[in-house]
């Protein structure tokens, strides 16, 4: 009876065409882990519009307690896949924390992010942040303004504490790159002190997303780089002003990705693909029509089994605006992008990209060759398997060709519009991990307290 059902909804789907049994998904239930942000709507989109039924898969969505929980839940075999952070696999690729060979076929949305600090904070900073002519603060906002809470808490005997959400996040890279870019450290990494604050300025620690804002409240950190909603909840609380987003940081580069245990991709071939292929529709979906389906998904992402938030509260970033004091809300159409611009094509630039910044604080204690970056790159983020879901679509007349940057050798173009201002090419990221001003360079790495080499 289950083989008839997918049958019959795989060729409703594709309008009548005959799928042949070699097609079928290896596995037909599968559980798939998500992080309760606003960026795993994909899934919510696929399983609500019938997308992966449409693929013959029987998908239940499970929220997880935080990052390592979905991690290992997936190494295990207890999660069948995830929305993940999109250094997640590439840390356990390369065996920084846990390690397992985990992949990714599809990455879910570009940008998502913001960095949000205190109201105390925010006063202390506020006088360093130049005003445009109705009295707003001009955007964007440097670190160096963060300088002067960074001084009253020393001289208060206070450490100055920040979260992020996970070690290889890009929170705690976009976090450190902020940082770093108006001259304050966010501190090192080496083989025996995983916390990332040796000789740091600023102290980073991981906090769960959905707890940010009570974590602010409480005082226990003064700032968070955090995904959606949880910037925006602390703006409608009235206890934090976000002074940074993605945008302004290190824009257009993969957030979250869809999350596989390599042996799983090779055993279930037409799995992965169907799995994709319903990613894809659901990331159309978001994004059609310059975002007049956003509305809508705001209204099923807010359910509780998914992220459970005042809708108004998600749709301030979702439908392309983003508040930051109570009252400055500000157009930000590509604070999330789930389609357009190739968003969900795995470009192995954006995955060195992660692998330089590993590398910069000391999670990758030693020097790597230019071959190396690239390679670990291509072995975590499989563009062939999105490829071939991307085309099968195309042949079907389920998506434009044009959608879907086939031929790519993989790397974006040179992009220098991050916040320094430093030119980033993934072809060459040991020079661009020498240009950077303030982390490792070289052969150089941490041995107890110390930078050497």
């Amino acid at each position: 009876m289950r083989k008839l059902l997918v049958s019959t909804s795989i060729i409703a789907a594709l309008g009548g065409t005959v799928v042949h049994a070699d097609s079928f998904p290896e596995i037909e239930d599968l559980t798939l882990g998500f992080i309760k942000l606003t960026d795993m709507a994909p899934l919510a989109i696929a399983y609500e519009r019938g997308y992966f039924e449409d693929e013959g898969l029987f998908v239940t969505l499970e929220a997880q307690a935080n990052w390592k929980v979905l991690l290992d839940g997936v190494i295990d075999g207890n999660l069948h896949g995830a929305h993940m952070l999109a250094g997640q696999p590439l840390a356990a690729t390369i065996g920084f924390g846990t390690s397992a060979h985990i992949v990714t076929p599809f990455v879910m949305d570009l940008n998502g992010n913001a960095t949000t600090v205190s109201n105390e904070v925010w006063e202390l900073m506020r006088p360093a942040i130049a005003s445009d002519a109705d009295g707003k603060p001009v955007h964007p906002i440097s670190a160096q303004s963060l300088r002067p809470a960074l001084e009253a808490f020393a001289d208060q005997g206070r450490p100055f504490n920040m979260g992020m959400v996970f070690p290889v996040s890009t929170h705690n890279f976009e976090l450190r790159y902020w940082l770093a870019a108006g001259g304050i450290h966010p501190g090192f990494y080496s083989a025996d002190n995983i916390t990332g604050q040796i000789g740091a300025e600023a102290l980073l620690s991981v906090t769960p997303p959905p707890q940010m804002p009570a974590t602010l409240e409480a005082g226990t950190i003064s700032g968070y780089t955090v995904g959606e909603p949880w910037n925006q909840q602390a703006v409608a609380m009235g206890i934090g002003v976000p002074v940074a987003t993605d945008l302004d940081i290190f824009p257009m580069r993969a957030e979250k990705v869809l999350g596989l245990r390599a042996d799983f991709v090779e055993d279930n071939p037409n799995t992965v693909r169907a799995l994709t292929r319903a990613l894809i529709r659901a990331a159309m979906w978001l994004d059609a029509d310059e975002n007049a389906n956003r509305d809508e998904a705001v209204q099923i992402i807010s359910r509780p089994n998914y992220v459970g938030a005042d809708p108004e509260v998600l749709a301030n970033s979702m439908t392309g605006t983003f508040e930051f004091e109570q009252g400055d809300v500000r157009p930000v159409p590509d604070f999330n992008v789930f389609f357009r611009d190739y968003a969900n094509f795995p470009f192995v630039s954006d995955a060195v990209w992660y692998l330089t910044q590993m590398r910069r604080w000391g999670q990758i204690t030693e020097a790597q060759s230019d071959a190396w970056y690239v390679e670990t790159a291509r072995s975590v983020f499989l563009s062939d398997v999105f490829e071939q879901a991307a085309q099968s679509l195309i042949d079907d007349g389920l998506a434009p060709a044009d959608a879907f940057p086939f031929g790519s050798d993989g790397f974006r173009d040179v992009v220098d519009h991050a916040i320094d201002g430093v030119p980033y090419d993934g072809r060459s990221p040991n020079a661009y991990i020498d240009s950077l001003p303030i982390g490792l360079k070289g052969e150089q790495t941490v041995i107890g307290t110390q930078v050497q080499g």
